[in-house]
């Protein structure tokens, strides 16, 4: 599992790390405790005493602290006697500061919280035992017990019995694992110190309904000081939610306190509630919080309705509820009554250096002859984060003449000008096409997705891919969670205010206008010019806006449109000709005026509309990339694509009364997406449809008089998705799992299939004897038996957390051993070693294979993998990366040649019987970390490997990519250690220890040149030896979600 905080790069190796007492708890407490959390598939380290030598933690124990997402600490009665589980326990606190772990929970096994917070009862003086000839450990031990003593954890003389305990315990810890973090800053400069503050004022009312209100100017870090808080608390409540943006959002008037009294009850209640007005909102809000305890963080807060329409009444949350709210307006807060207003103030001088250095040099301090430039800037900066960040990222790799000019500019700029400020990032963008990207994204783009906004923005000629990159690189726009576009509030007023600039009172002269009334006054005056290239029209009320089409005659250059709720009457030909997005809701004709010229639109969306045919003649529309008519109550037929050459996406959700499916649509060559999800009249596709040789996703879900797919669905080679949950289809054509590329196949809901077939079938896969269980499903039969014509296993996850616990099924499932060594006393001269090659046909393999079997032969236990070396001359390098246990992991190399030729494994092993590791060996998994992904390979093709298999395994290999290689074996095989060999073609051996391993192997590893090697600077990497080359099976476990995006 990983955190899913930006400001963590780390991989989270288990769930939960135990620290315990041995000798008080070892054989009873804590035994039955780590049984019921594997039981339960959580991935838990057990601190076994074998890791107890020295004075020190060694890397091991210190790698799996800093790698758990959780630690557990069992305070029994000599926990602080032991020095060792006192080490521990200061390393897990500084974990829990620093490493963005999400908890440290501790267990008070029969002692009392308060002795060991205070240290009485004799606490006190077996504490000053334990440090006896090491006082400089003392104080931080004394810290440590008391910030872990301090911490609500499970004390055991209030629970029945440790049965009921345990119960408990891993309840709270399943529901702790699924909550998921929100981003924070990258560089969190100072940000503990505030959260710590903050926490302490909580706790203080911990048994109450708590309201804290965060108070500070814009751009002062109050979201990223609310956001950590709200990952830190979050796993303490069952009840939790994040409302953001509200005052962007409440700009939109009423409509946008009911979207947020909804995603209110979304987010903390899980329940799809209708909200139909403000006041009934409310009401409904109470009702259902009636009780519960609840962490609610109502962020952006601008007027004090808002809070009484989504918080209003704090009594009707339970005792310990959290209420955090932030505002820029103290009045907000005095008049709400919070218990506390923690009051943002401005960072320090050292700090703001701090923050200010990492984004401008990425790292703490200047470099050399920026130092006081540096200084000079940031005291311009008055201690404002987004500030410092702004100009910080604008002078990143720019000239000391640039930023002599910056500094010039901002001294010229008085204190209290923060839009002045923010300014200079914008003016120092290099050319007019990254300020236009800026500017539309302000004004119209928030919190839209990336690939989608990228698409319109280019279709406007501005280079969007190149542009939106250099934005966020300079933090004028970030990307935020579903990769949706964001901005702080002050950047998108800045960028705003700098379209009001170019006219300040005629509205209808400014370039783009996204503010209802300014766009209402323009279209009901018929003031608009040429000067206009985006309109956002969006009624505030359920009824219509009736406007006449000739406001826009003198629009010429009018690009982005988007209306809603909105009416035209008049002669569509008055519309622009230049338009390229034109997004259209509630639409009230039953089809597109013929005079409507849309000859230049990109993204073409008339969703909610009243239409029942699209329109009376076809049109060329040449440029057209994303058509979306979904929610189309009265659409009976798509339109005729013939004339849609370009088409890549085509979105018709939820439209009832659809029915047929125009056969020119197998004519669309570059069409990507078919998402038909809903579509209840919809009974057939048409048999060209089988022709998209392009089409990468295919959305039926809900299509319930779908009951067949043709054969022909084998002719769509780059099909990655097929969702037919919730169809009628009895029969899946066995064809399917033959598509080399599939990644994700939907069939939940489908008649007689079991959520569990996946594993069944791979199950029968790895062991064709074994008989699946179908059920009912014979309908099944034939793709159990095209089965045995794979090659491998391919599952695609969607997240780190789905693939831990994917690997969890697989190896308790198919009884694969994916522990590190068992650290039994093997003697040397029982070890033997075997060898695995993955690789193409290549007399280079042979020869590395020929010289480690050589290596072998000579002696195992004098020649071991770190003496090993492959002669010189032109022989191929092996990049070698060790292992303790079955298992080793590696990081494709960065700075290598990428034309990889084979990877080879050598396996150590000991084995009760005499049979060979060649008999014994079952499978090897390939675990992508990086890309979640898991390859698996039954024996079979591991002794038929062949080109084609070699093109699908680097197909999912690139550079920098975290992988970890698995080796099983079965018949009591003991593997001690697993070396995975990367063979290229350099003369030059690399040995990297798995103990050593960091998230920057190539950093680490040692260089051990034989004599008779010649060490070369290794060439950069030729990425396109790393492309996608296709797959023979995917099966993707992620079920439904992401699809609601398509």
């Amino acid at each position: 599992m990983s955190s899913s905080s930006s400001s963590s790069t780390s991989q989270w190796i288990y769930d939960v790390f135990l620290s315990f007492r041995g000798e008080d708890t070892r054989r009873n407490f804590v035994s039955h405790l780590h049984k019921a959390l594997l039981d339960a598939r959580i991935n838990t380290f057990l601190d076994d005493k074998k890791l107890e030598k020295g004075t020190e933690l060694g890397p091991e124990l210190t790698r799996a602290i800093k790698g758990s997402r959780i630690s557990i600490v069992v305070f029994s009665k000599n926990y602080i006697r032991s020095s060792w589980c006192l080490k521990e326990l200061v390393q897990i606190m500084a974990c829990a500061k620093n490493c963005d772990q999400v908890v440290v929970l501790p267990i008070f096994y029969h002692v009392d919280p308060s002795h060991l917070r205070y240290q009485k009862d004799g606490y006190g003086k077996a504490l000053q035992a334990s440090a006896k000839g090491r006082k400089h450990l003392l104080n931080d031990w004394k810290i440590a017990l008391t910030e872990a003593a301090t911490i609500i954890g499970w004390d055991a003389k209030n629970v029945g019995n440790d049965d009921e305990l345990i119960s408990q315990i891993v309840a709270d810890i399943k529901r702790k694992l699924n909550s998921k973090l929100l981003n924070i800053t990258k560089y969190p400069v100072g940000l503990d110190t505030r959260v710590q503050q903050v926490i302490r004022l909580i706790e203080n009312r911990s048994s109450e309904v708590c309201m804290i209100g965060i108070w500070g100017m814009g751009g002062s870090g109050k979201t990223t000081t609310v956001t950590a808080i709200y990952n830190q608390f979050q796993c303490k409540f069952e009840n939790h939610g994040f409302i953001e943006n509200i005052r962007e959002v409440c700009n939109g008037g009423v409509k946008g306190i009911k979207q947020l009294q909804k995603q209110l009850l979304a987010d903390v209640l899980k329940s799809n509630e209708k909200i139909y007005g403000t006041a009934s909102g409310i009401t409904t809000i109470e009702k259902r919080c009636m009780g519960k305890r609840a962490l609610i963080v109502l962020d952006d807060v601008s007027t004090f309705d808002q809070v009484e329409a989504l918080c209003g009444n704090r009594k009707c949350f339970g005792a310990g509820s959290v209420l955090i709210v932030t505002s820029r307006d103290v009045n907000i807060l005095k008049k709400l009554k919070v218990d506390y207003i923690y009051s943002i103030k401005e960072m320090d001088e050292i700090k703001s250096l701090d923050l200010f250095s990492w984004h401008a040099f990425g790292q703490r301090r200047p470099i050399e002859g920026f130092s006081e430039l540096s200084e000079k800037i940031v005291a311009c900066c008055g201690g404002l984060p987004l500030a410092l960040e702004v100009i910080g990222s604008s002078l990143h790799d720019r000239t000391i003449q640039e930023w002599k000019s910056t500094l010039s500019t901002l001294e010229k700029i008085p204190d209290d000008q923060v839009h002045k400020k923010l300014r200079i990032s914008y003016d120092g963008l290099k050319n007019n096409t990254e300020k236009d990207i800026f500017l539309d994204i302000c004004c119209f783009f928030i919190g839209e997705d990336r690939a989608y906004v990228t698409e319109i923005l280019n279709g406007c000629g501005l280079f969007a891919d190149i542009g939106i990159t250099v934005l966020i690189e300079r933090s004028l726009v970030k990307v935020e969670k579903n990769n949706k576009l964001g901005m702080h509030g002050l950047l998108r007023d800045m960028g705003r205010e700098i379209v009001c600039e170019k006219s300040t009172k005629l509205l209808g002269k400014r370039s783009r206008l996204w503010f209802h009334e300014d766009a209402h006054k323009v279209l009901t005056e018929n003031t608009g010019t040429e000067t206009v290239e985006g309109l956002v029209l969006v009624s505030q009320s359920t009824s219509n806006v009736c406007i006449k089409t000739e406001a826009f005659k003198e629009m010429k250059n009018l690009k982005l449109l988007r209306l809603d709720h909105v009416d035209l009457t008049g002669a569509f030909k008055y519309l622009s000709k230049e338009l390229r997005w034109l997004h259209w809701q509630r639409f009230t004709r039953e089809y597109i005026p013929d005079d409507f010229y849309l000859g230049n639109l990109v993204v073409f969306e008339l969703k909610h509309s009243n239409i029942k045919r699209v329109w009376n003649e076809t049109k060329l529309m040449y440029k057209l990339k994303i058509l979306n008519l979904s929610h189309s109550k009265y659409l009976t037929s798509t339109p005729d694509f013939s004339k849609l050459p370009n088409l890549e996406k085509l979105i018709m959700e939820d439209c009832p009364h659809l029915s047929e499916v125009h056969q020119s649509i197998g004519d669309l060559s570059k069409l990507l997406l078919i998402n038909l999800k809903d579509c209840t009249s919809l009974s057939n596709l048409p048999e060209k449809i089988n022709q998209l040789t392009s089409l990468t996703t295919l959305i039926l879900s809900g299509c319930s008089k779908i009951d067949r797919l043709e054969e022909g669905i084998v002719q769509m080679e780059s099909l990655t998705t097929l969702a037919i949950n919730d169809t009628g289809v009895k029969e899946e054509p066995y064809s399917v799992v033959r598509l080399n590329n599939i990644g994700y196949i939907s069939l939940c809901g489908c008649e007689g299939l079991s959520q569990d077939v996946y594993y069944s079938f791979i199950r029968s896969w790895m062991s064709p004897t074994m008989n699946l269980p179908l059920n009912n499903s014979d309908f099944l039969t034939p793709i159990v038996r095209s089965l045995q014509q794979l090659r491998t296993v391919w599952i695609q996850c969607h997240s780190e957390n789905q693939l831990t616990q994917e690997l969890k099924i697989i190896f308790d499932q198919f009884d694969i051993n994916s522990t590190e060594s068992e650290a039994l006393p093997i003697p040397n001269d029982s070890l033997r070693s075997h060898l695995i090659g993955m690789r193409r046909f290549s007399t280079v393999i042979s020869t590395v294979m020929d010289t480690l079997g050589k290596s072998v032969s000579q002696g195992l236990t004098t020649n071991d993998s770190s003496n090993f070396f492959l002669p010189g001359g032109n022989h191929s390098s092996c990049l070698a990366y060790t292992g303790v246990g079955p298992s080793a992991p590696f990081q494709v190399p960065k700075d290598i040649d990428c034309r990889m030729e084979g990877i080879v494994l050598r396996v150590v092993y000991s084995s009760t019987f005499e049979k060979l590791a060649d008999e014994c060996l079952t499978s090897v998994l390939i675990v992508n970390y990086t890309k979640c992904t898991i390859h698996i390979y039954k024996r079979d093709i591991i002794m038929s490997f062949n080109d084609e298999d070699w093109k699908n395994l680097t197909s999912n290999l690139g550079p920098g990519d975290d992988v970890k290689i698995y080796v099983a074996f079965g018949h009591g095989l003991i593997v001690k250690k697993t070396i995975v060999y990367l063979v290229s073609g350099q003369s030059i051996i690399v040995e990297v220890d798995d103990a050593n391993m960091e998230v920057e192997p190539p950093e680490e590893v040692n260089v051990l040149p034989s004599p008779e090697v010649k060490v070369k600077q290794s060439p950069k990497p030729n990425k396109s030896k790393f492309t996608r080359l296709g797959a023979f099976l995917r099966l993707n476990q992620h079920r439904n979600k992401g699809l609601n995006n398509f």
